[in-house]
């Protein structure tokens, strides 16, 4: 709810801005002094419309798209997760018990603190040493049959995907839209808004309606890419529950 009070109030801000910035371009520059060039700067605008609508088009393209990857790695993770939980179960004695106890203790560690920590890009040594106890549970089991050497050997395999999985969470974890990029996203949004400035028409409120809805779209899209960007922050961000729900043993 708070992301979409931000939302509102960031595109409120940026059309009262923009018009306010019209209005004091009309206070210096009169516009019969910039009519004769409405025909140039109308092709301007055209032009560079262009070219940053297919630049923020390319930027919310990659930041959804990183978003949609890992929202599949949490599903991947859990998926694994919950099929290791499912073959140990075979197993006698204490060892699948084991796989267990560790597995939920990993899966509450990345609940309940991993999860704040890769919103800064970081992740947690407990988390890590929680798997790594997980795998030691896994690997201590000795299978006595050639069903259970099948099995075995098919846990061993997905929790490696599990860990690839876990290894590809934590670097889309890191990746962000470098600064460079946020500069020129910035920059062109201000020229593109601001090359409304430049057009000589007699009456103010129709130019000042489209200025300020050219504001309202570039920065609700900028909003957007910001929001995307970090997946794991927001009220769009992805959660750790599945994987919790993986260790579940009424689920598995």
């Amino acid at each position: 709810m708070r992301t979409i009070i931000a939302l509102c109030l960031t595109v409120v801000c940026s059309m009262a801005v923009s018009v306010a910035g019209l209005l004091a371009t009309r206070a210096i520059v009169p516009p019969a002094f910039l009519l004769p060039s409405n025909e140039i700067c109308g092709g301007y605008l055209q032009t560079v419309g262009t070219i940053y609508a297919v630049l923020l088009a390319f930027v919310v393209f990659v930041v959804w798209t990183q978003a949609n990857d890992v929202r599949r790695l949490i599903e991947r993770q859990a998926d694994e997760l919950a099929d290791v939980l499912r073959i140990t179960k075979v197993f006698k004695g204490s060892a699948g018990s084991d796989v267990l106890v560790a597995a939920r203790a990993y899966a509450r560690e990345v609940a309940e603190h991993e999860w704040l920590l890769l919103r800064t890009g970081q992740s947690s040594p407990r988390a890590q040493e929680l798997l790594e106890q997980t795998w030691t549970a896994l690997t201590a089991i000795e299978p006595e049959t050639a069903r259970e050497e099948v099995l075995f050997s098919e846990a061993v395999s997905r929790f490696s995907e599990f860990g690839d999985a876990r290894a590809d969470l934590l670097h889309c974890g890191r990746v962000r839209l470098p600064v460079l990029l946020w500069l020129l996203l910035l920059s062109g949004a201000a020229g593109t808004v601001g090359s409304m400035y430049l057009f000589g028409a007699a009456q103010f409120w129709p130019v000042a309606a489209m200025t300020a809805s050219l504001a309202g779209a570039v920065s609700f899209m900028l909003f957007l890419i910001r929001d995307l960007d970090n997946p794991f922050q927001g009220d769009w961000h992805v959660s750790p529950a599945l994987i919790v729900a993986a260790t579940d043993p009424t689920d598995n």
